[in-house]
């Protein structure tokens, strides 16, 4: 609850001491839960005896291997995976390991081997079950699944060998041909399947006819304490664990990453293929609340409409596929087992650590909820369940189906845009990101290098002072060692950020979808599958002196030290407007063009610019991204160089994928310059240069006034 507030007051006094006790309260926390770690050891105590007697029992020769066993996991799990492992390894030893006499004749040893493994990856343990019997029959699965009526011939044709053998979870279905005391009766693996999903856990296998078969479990390392995404939709608030969410996606009606619709379904492009979409609003039929009561609360809060607003626009706007007026959709991609799926949602807050609850009786029916948990505010919430999720879609995946539907439906695959981050950390194990343009080099500092003065940590770099400053507070500097430091340079000047670790380089689309809860921070993405803090490099800047960019005679970086600076003045900043549909790109070209000693407005909409113009607003030069839904930058700029008073304002255009037809276009249009984003050395010489020729064609446009 303190840290909910501290979010909603980032500047309070109390920021840094509220933050030290969420330190040290995670800590605690993290104490705690080890203590509640066993080695999964103590759940495969009994596997050996199982299987020595199973071989006698069916005549077989096997041999059990087992790894991993110190690996550790939640007492509470260990209890409940216990029997499934004990169901599988017997599985394995029955139907997958061949009789000595069969093995022979097959060119293998007599001697069957099972193999046991368990480790950790991303939160999850993983336990695998392989053996190098006879595999899957895939020839007696499809008669099993034509008798049974699951699927038809056409279907099963259509199949991959691994589709078909996911038939083999289904209830009462087996492929023995007799029923042992062991073995064949059916019931045991739609069980185990159930089980594991019950726990937040996924099952996978990969089999090869006369090689084996491997059993993959994927499940969470506890159930007490999870980390969940708190998403809103029809004004109610759900939490999604964490482990199950890949990455969050913006979607534009009108943009290049829109909600499509094939065959009544609605599905997302999302780079390679096509991922099938569920709204949460319809799945659980939820409505928003009565029109007139939203109308009595917003007066109440004194947030109401203005009277001039009609009564039928009143009720709020939802963010799902049947409300195709809403602008922007945020679709969560959930992963379960190896398929992926979009849930629409309305709103994304931020991620929480929360304690699980188990859900009332009456409510046990319900597959999509796994449980419920109380927020810091107070609020009881449902915990979505992804397994339950999926099976109301079908479980689709539509990786297999991607590449027929691209031929199909031939929908054009507009990419997102991908930038270098710099990934580290800093204070927490919470990935943090830079763009890797804006950091001029990476440095280890020796700790016992730096000195103070005046309170300002610094140390002697390349024959200057260049200022130090911890990325977060709750960087451990010390007094012996070396520290990863970003370096931002230019123009004679720097600054260093002190962090704990690099991480990688990464080359991401940036979906920014969570707003920044604390100073310096721009908000969160999903970067190579993790929770990703996005660094506000402005703030820094700023806060360790806005003015440390510009040369010593204030010239604006990228300009020559004769260029002056402005029509009447040589030290006046100049106006630039920047306009960018994207919060992201705005947020990162904002800081870097204000600390290069430039004046910037920056907009959402060129429609808003437009009505600026029409206001007397002036500008040096605007600064235009082209691909904007509405409105694209090649209509901005034509509307601008015919109807208004910025008809001789120079104008230079951002995009990611220009090509030379697109250029063209551009300059016919109106602009100066096409810049790539993030080509920050470009951008602001271009910037420098653009108003070096305004000035020059100012300054003999008043000479020849004068003669």
């Amino acid at each position: 609850q303190l840290i909910q507030i501290l979010r909603q007051n980032s500047d309070s006094e109390f920021s840094v001491p509220l933050q030290r006790l969420n330190h040290v309260v995670s800590e605690l926390q993290e104490g705690v839960m080890q203590t509640r770690m066993q080695p999964i050891g103590n759940a495969w105590s009994k596997l050996p005896r199982i299987i020595r007697d199973l071989a006698i029992e069916v005549n077989k020769k096997i041999e059990l291997e087992m790894k991993g066993q110190d690996t550790e996991l939640d007492r509470q799990v260990l209890e409940l995976i216990k029997d499934p492992l004990t169901h599988m390894v017997r599985n394995s030893g029955d139907h997958g390991i061949e009789d000595p006499e069969t093995r022979k004749a097959a060119g293998k040893p007599e001697t069957g081997k099972i193999l046991l493994n368990a480790f950790h990856e991303g939160g999850h343990i993983i336990i695998q079950i392989s053996d190098d019997g006879k595999g899957l029959p895939l020839d007696k699965i499809k008669a099993k699944v034509l008798e049974n009526g699951l699927a038809t011939a056409e279907e099963l044709e259509e199949m991959s060998s691994n589709q078909i053998n996911q038939f083999i979870f289904n209830a009462g279905f087996s492929t023995a041909e007799k029923v042992t005391a062991v073995s064949g009766r059916g019931v045991g693996m739609d069980v185990v399947r159930t089980n594991i999903e019950k726990i937040g856990g996924s099952i996978d296998l990969q089999s090869m006819e006369g090689k084996g078969s491997t059993f993959t479990i994927k499940i969470p390392l506890t159930l007490a304490i999870v980390s969940a995404l708190i998403v809103e939709s029809a004004q109610e608030r759900f939490a999604i664990p964490q482990l199950a969410v890949r990455e969050l996606v913006m979607a534009s009606e009108d943009g290049e990453n829109r909600i499509e619709t094939i065959k009544g379904t609605p599905v997302f492009r999302l780079r390679d293929r096509l991922l099938p979409l569920i709204s949460l609003s319809d799945l659980l039929k939820l409505s928003p609340p009565d029109k007139k009561v939203v109308a009595d609360a917003s007066q109440e809060s004194n947030s109401a409409e203005s009277d001039d607003t009609p009564p039928e626009d009143s009720s709020p706007k939802i963010d799902s596929v049947s409300n195709p007026k809403k602008r922007h959709q945020y679709i969560v991609v959930t992963q379960v087992g190896n398929n992926d799926f979009g849930i629409i949602v309305d709103r994304v807050f931020d991620t929480e650590e929360i304690v699980v609850k188990p859900v009332a009786k009456i409510l046990r029916n319900i597959e999509m909820f796994s449980g419920n948990t109380i927020l810091g505010d107070g609020s009881v919430i449902m915990i979505l369940d992804p397994n339950g999720i999926a099976k109301h879609i079908g479980q689709v995946d539509a990786t297999d189906g991607a590449r027929t539907l691209d031929q199909d439906a031939a929908i054009d695959s507009a990419r997102g845009e991908k930038t270098s981050l710099l990934l580290f950390t800093a204070g927490n194990k919470t990935p943090k990101a830079v763009p890797l343009s804006l950091v001029a080099r990476l440095e280890n500092i020796d700790v016992s290098n730096i000195e103070r003065s005046a309170g300002q940590m610094m140390v002697q770099y390349r024959g200057k002072l260049m200022p130090l400053m911890p990325l977060d507070p709750r960087v451990q500097i010390g007094e012996t060692g070396e520290k990863p430091v970003l370096v931002f340079a230019d123009k004679g000047r720097s600054l260093g950020i002190i962090v704990d670790e690099i991480i990688d380089i990464t080359e991401e689309h940036i979906n920014l979808q969570l707003e920044g809860g604390q100073g310096g921070m721009m908000g969160s993405a999903i970067i190579s599958g993790k929770a990703t803090d996005i660094v506000d490099v402005g703030h820094f800047l700023q806060a360790n002196g806005s003015d440390w960019f510009k040369d010593h005679d204030d010239t604006p970086y990228g300009s020559s030290k004769d260029t002056t600076n402005g029509k009447n003045n040589g030290h006046a900043k100049k106006r630039v407007l920047l306009v960018d549909d994207s919060p992201f790109f705005r947020n990162m070209l904002t800081p870097l063009l204000s600390v290069a000693g430039y004046d910037v407005i920056s907009l959402e909409s060129p429609h808003d610019a437009l009505k600026m113009c029409d206001k007397g607003a002036e500008f040096d030069v605007i600064i235009s991204d082209i691909e904007m839904p509405d409105m694209d930058g090649f209509e901005f700029a034509q509307k601008v160089k015919s109807e208004t008073n910025w008809k001789e304002t120079p104008m230079l255009a951002l995009s990611s994928h220009a090509t030379p037809q697109d250029i063209d276009r551009g300059m016919s249009v109106g602009f100066s310059k096409y810049i790539a984003k993030f080509d920050r050395d470009t951008l602001l010489n271009t910037l420098s240069q653009t108003i070096a020729e305004q000035q020059q064609n100012y300054d003999l446009t008043k000479q020849g006034d004068v003669a």
